[in-house]
């Protein structure tokens, strides 16, 4: 069977570090957004080329090309085994674009897996992370230090607060994510493959609630 499924949660939920682990376990690519656009237009696609107009123009993607470049990443071979859905979709119209797309390709999403995190929580993870500037390592000063306060533990390099991690601009970006998301959720919910998961909790405890859901897939 194939493993068709879709990876959210709010800025700060840890969905990259289960991505990678997802990705370390089982054998599907992880495919972000951003990745499929560059992808695309780095091959230079008709709808890649497409695509770079309006990114080159600061503006946001139209749904027609975006779907489009998604269903042609989804039918590249590494995808035959399934694939992670990370940033897309991202609207109830764009879900259900791609569940057309994938029964066109004779598919299915199995499973949407949503890391919930109180946003209090989030807001505590997101103020304290800092980043080296050389290795782009993550560190978060409250919950995982590094062993030498300013300096990356991997190569030694100074370790930065990005100016979007500020309190108020989290609390902004939390609020946002919300707001588009929330349909989503519901939309997954009333399908019948949505999974909550609680991401407050150690990354292994979380990995393996995951885990069992794919393995009974």
């Amino acid at each position: 069977m194939n493993m068709n499924i879709i990876l959210m949660g709010p800025p700060g939920a840890g969905k990259g570090t289960q991505a990678d682990l997802i990705k370390a376990s089982f054998p599907i690519p992880h495919i972000s957004t951003g990745d499929m656009f560059r992808e695309a237009v780095s091959n230079g696609t008709e709808l890649g080329r497409e695509a770079k107009k309006y990114m080159d123009a600061g503006q946001l993607v139209p749904d027609s090309v975006t779907i489009g470049i998604v269903a042609e990443r989804l039918q590249q071979p590494d995808c035959q085994n399934g694939f992670m859905l990370d940033g897309f979709p991202r609207t109830t119209v764009q879900a259900e674009a791609l569940s057309d797309v994938l029964a066109q390709m004779g598919k299915k999403l199995e499973a949407a897996f949503n890391i919930a995190v109180p946003n209090d929580i989030l807001i505590d993870r997101m103020a304290g992370r800092v980043s080296c500037q050389n290795c782009k390592a993550v560190y978060n000063t409250r919950f995982n230090p590094p062993a030498k306060a300013g300096l990356c533990d991997k190569c030694g390099g100074e370790l930065i607060h990005r100016d979007d991690d500020n309190e108020d601009t989290v609390k902004n970006r939390l609020n946002v994510y919300m707001s588009q998301t929330k349909p989503l959720i519901d939309y997954y919910s009333e399908h019948g493959i949505l999974h909550n998961i609680d991401g407050n909790r150690a990354t292994g405890v979380v990995f393996d609630e995951i885990k069992g859901i794919l393995g009974s897939l």
